[in-house]
């Protein structure tokens, strides 16, 4: 009987070694990347300067290294932000105050894309405990994904409400939605369906979410839009 807590304490020591060894590998990544990448700069810089003949040929070679060097380097920042992720110190607050400080963020880009952003923000909305920069994090990832699905235009709505034991947050944007096999990888690591995208920000927004003791939902349609709902705790209220 006691060999099943054994295995799982095995399990979860390997698991947290396995976390820290990534974490250690991509700062060692980090580094030599940037030499990299500043050489690559001064190389340009020097091809700049150049007569000789095959000086387009070089410079394109050069700008495709610098392209891949800068998509490295965006990648390792998503993943070792994502691989921080740890128990956070919470203060009471309200999720009205985070959704608005990030809808404030994006406004002067929406108007630019002829997006509107509507709030439906409950006024009576109790609060909850959270870590105000990790969380607008996290909605920063979905409002620029929310954004980013509406090219043409359109609208993005932000609807707060309370439900048994909590707080919840629509996020529903006019987009081009998603495929149902898109919905369901778009929260593993890794899985993007942009260009040069790390695909860490979904990851990291639920895993943000998780860490309030929350979840995170999708629901999309192809040319009709996607909509993402958090569902969060409110604290339990200690009697006597």
């Amino acid at each position: 009987m006691e060999s099943l807590p054994t295995k799982e304490s095995d399990l979860r020591r390997q698991f947290h070694e396995l976390a820290e060894l990534a974490g250690s590998l991509a700062h060692e990544i980090k580094n030599p990347l940037s030499v990299i990448h500043m050489n690559v700069e001064l190389l340009a810089e020097d091809l700049d300067d150049s007569e000789w003949a095959g000086v387009r040929r070089a410079v394109a070679k050069v700008d495709m290294i610098r392209q891949q060097c800068e998509r490295m380097e965006t990648l390792l920042r998503d993943f070792l932000k994502f691989a921080k992720l740890r128990d956070m110190d919470m203060t009471a607050g309200n999720l009205n105050d985070q959704v608005a400080i990030v809808l404030d963020m994006f406004q002067a880009l929406a108007k630019k894309q002829s997006i509107e952003l509507v709030r439906y923000l409950n006024p009576d909305l109790p609060s909850i405990q959270l870590h105000s920069d990790s969380l607008q994090s996290a909605l920063i990832n979905l409002v620029k994904n929310a954004i980013e699905a509406m090219p043409e235009g359109g609208q993005l709505i932000a609807r707060t409400y309370g439900i048994p034991g909590g707080v919840a947050l629509d996020l529903i944007d006019t987009g081009i939605g998603m495929e149902e096999t898109t919905a369901m990888k778009m929260f593993e690591p890794f899985y993007s369906t942009k260009d040069g995208g790390s695909g860490l920000g979904l990851p990291a927004a639920r895993k943000i979410i998780e860490a309030h003791g929350g979840r995170i939902a999708v629901q999309s349609e192809l040319g009709r839009g996607t909509k993402f709902v958090i569902e969060v705790p409110t604290p339990v209220r200690l009697h006597g």
